[in-house]
């Protein structure tokens, strides 16, 4: 009878081993399991997941990775993190690591990284420490975003508001000049009224001129016209009682795509100080515009003549932003812009080339 027992008891003490090993191999897998389908995860994401060492040692680096950075698995994996990291940046990696063995997570942080090829790159960049079963932090993971296109975006959105903010006090300024000079000539206060507004109808067309087409097929297509067209457009506010203070001659061609908005920029930056400070704000003014295309350059004369007076840089003064934008347009144009200021008044030299005006 004992015996009998006994048999029974290792058959049960048997079943329930059996039962553990079961249960065992099932979480094994399980694990497992999760384990390959996080590492799937991992590694079909579109953004940049990297893990390194507490040492700062890079220990995985995923497709997007590779995308991002230039930069293979093999040639990342077991280098220094510094890797892409610029060297005006350096001292964020301390910075980070610090938080990492405090067990904090570092939540979106902007920075900018380099790549193999040496360009740099705008990221979003999210660090977590990484734990052992034990919950001992032994490294850290790093997830990056590309975020150049964002941040162009906002940089060109800011460019927009500031022009337009520029503009808007730049227009307050001609209407201001237009009024006084229209004032002089006026017998009536309906004389006066007419050519206020007929010259503020060509300054809104100036205005125009230098903004994309909103209709048709392509809505933000830019427009192409001659650039005496773009010129006579841009002076026809300073007309007095018909008669032009300016005077056109030379070379024209056609201006073609995003050119007419940055000339149309440039040249309104030309005629608002000619109206605030030279030959236009005075009637007895005078501007003489001369274009001539000597080989493979379009060089233009702005020559003003009799205005108040003369006035020249100071160096001394931070350039506003009607400077910071004409340095701009010039360097995107690839042109030369030099001033000359005589007792007579400013003549202004330009120089483009004619390729750049002429192509799409």
């Amino acid at each position: 009878m004992p015996s009998s027992l006994d048999d029974r008891q290792r058959l049960l003490d048997g079943d329930h081993r059996l039962q553990q090993l079961e249960s065992a191999v099932r979480e094994a897998q399980a694990r497992h399991d999760a384990a390959a389908f996080l590492a799937a995860i991992v590694e079909s994401s579109d953004d940049a997941i990297v893990s390194k060492s507490l040492a700062g040692i890079i220990t995985s680096w995923n497709k997007a990775a590779e995308r991002l950075f230039g930069y293979t698995a093999c040639e990342a994996i077991g280098r220094p993190v510094t890797l892409i990291i610029p060297e005006d940046r350096l001292d964020e990696e301390p910075a980070i690591l610090a938080r990492i063995h405090a067990g904090d997570q570092v939540d979106h942080f902007e920075t900018v990284r380099r790549r193999k090829d040496g360009t740099l790159i705008d990221i979003s960049l999210t660090v977590s420490p990484i734990r052992d079963g034990t919950g001992t932090i032994i490294g850290a993971s790093k997830i990056a975003r590309d975020i150049s296109e964002r941040k162009k975006a906002a940089q060109h959105q800011e460019l927009l508001l500031r022009e337009m903010h520029h503009r808007v006090k730049n227009l307050f300024a001609i209407i201001g000049g237009i009024i006084a000079l229209s004032a002089r000539a006026a017998q009536t206060p309906a004389d006066l009224a007419a050519t206020v507004r007929s010259r503020l109808l060509a300054l809104s067309r100036v205005h125009e001129m230098s903004l994309p087409n909103l209709v048709g097929n392509d809505p933000f297509k830019e427009k192409s016209i001659t650039l005496f067209e773009l010129l006579a457009d841009t002076l026809a506010p300073y007309e007095i009682d018909g008669v032009r203070q300016w005077e056109l001659k030379g070379d024209d061609l056609t201006i073609n795509g995003e050119k007419l908005t940055k000339l149309a920029l440039l040249f309104h930056e030309f005629a608002t100080n000619a109206a605030k400070y030279g030959s236009l704000s005075s009637a007895e003014g005078s501007l003489d515009i001369a274009v001539a295309v000597q080989g493979d350059l379009l060089e233009l004369r702005w020559s003003e003549t009799k205005g108040p007076g003369v006035r020249g840089d100071d160096g001394n003064q931070e350039p506003g932003f009607g400077s910071k934008l004409e340095q701009t347009i010039a360097q995107s144009l690839q042109a030369a812009i030099s001033r000359d200021w005589q007792p007579h008044g400013l003549t202004i030299r330009l120089a483009i080339p004619v390729q750049i005006l002429a192509s799409d």
